[in-house]
């Protein structure tokens, strides 16, 4: 079971592009094994909180009720997220979870038990497809990308004592019809997984290679998540009173 984080324009010219990429990733997994990557639709955000550019306040109400509600067939990903997860999303026998911000898409084996029942609240937490990444000791692979994406980090942040809840919202479907959905979640801190993710390569022995042009490296989710709590809570006591 691999978690994978990927850059097509890293790995530089591929012949049949991220069609060939993910037919690669499917041949060596197999239908035995499970792959799943972020599929996260960001977009899809209280109004309130847009601050590139911010909307006037009087705009919130007016763009929360005419927003297309999340739908795990066809909502698209965040244009960050790359040309390979958002290809992989369509093909056969994926799925989808149903969180409207936090989604993962998976084929394979254990895909079911992964996605099933994402919870909307805390939706990168214990209980998300990451909690059930983590249960099933899968494999992070980078390929292309950097720490700075590794999403598992995230399950760390809910595991230390240093946590600041808020408030965020999304439309989704009820009955078949487009609901305002409230729900709470942290504020994470994406900015310091990089110098996780360095002290983290640091310590373990992570495999590291090439595909095409890529850096890429594949390790223990487990371990990841495990040394990330430690480092946040060290980080933590230096620098929170």
């Amino acid at each position: 079971t691999v978690l994978v984080h990927s850059s097509l324009s890293s790995i530089g010219w591929v012949n049949g592009g991220a069609v060939a990429v993910i037919q690669a990733l499917m041949d060596v997994v197999t239908e035995e094994g499970t792959i799943v990557m972020p599929s996260q639709s960001v977009e899809l955000s209280d109004p309130k909180d847009w601050e590139n550019p911010p909307v006037p306040e009087e705009w919130w109400n007016i763009i929360r009720e005419s927003m297309p509600a999340y739908n795990s067939n066809y909502t698209p990903t965040t244009k960050g997220m790359g040309k390979i997860v958002e290809l992989f999303r369509s093909y056969p026998e994926v799925k989808r979870s149903d969180h409207p911000n936090y989604s993962f898409i998976a084929w394979g084996k254990d895909t079911n038990k992964i996605l099933n029942q994402h919870p909307l609240n805390f939706g990168l937490g214990e209980q998300s497809p990451l909690g059930k990444l983590y249960m099933h000791h899968s494999h992070v692979l980078l390929l292309g990308s950097d720490f700075d994406s590794t999403t598992c980090f995230h399950l760390a942040e809910y595991r230390i004592p240093y946590q600041k809840i808020i408030s965020k919202g999304s439309p989704m479907l009820v009955e078949g019809k487009s609901v305002w959905k409230e729900y709470k979640d942290l504020e994470f801190r994406e900015e310091l997984f990089q110098e996780v993710g360095q002290a983290f390569e640091g310590e373990h022995d992570l495999k590291a290679g090439k595909v095409g042009s890529a850096n890429c490296r594949l390790f223990s989710l487990t371990e990841a998540v495990d040394f990330a709590e430690k480092w946040l809570n060290n980080y933590d006591s230096k620098n929170i009173e």
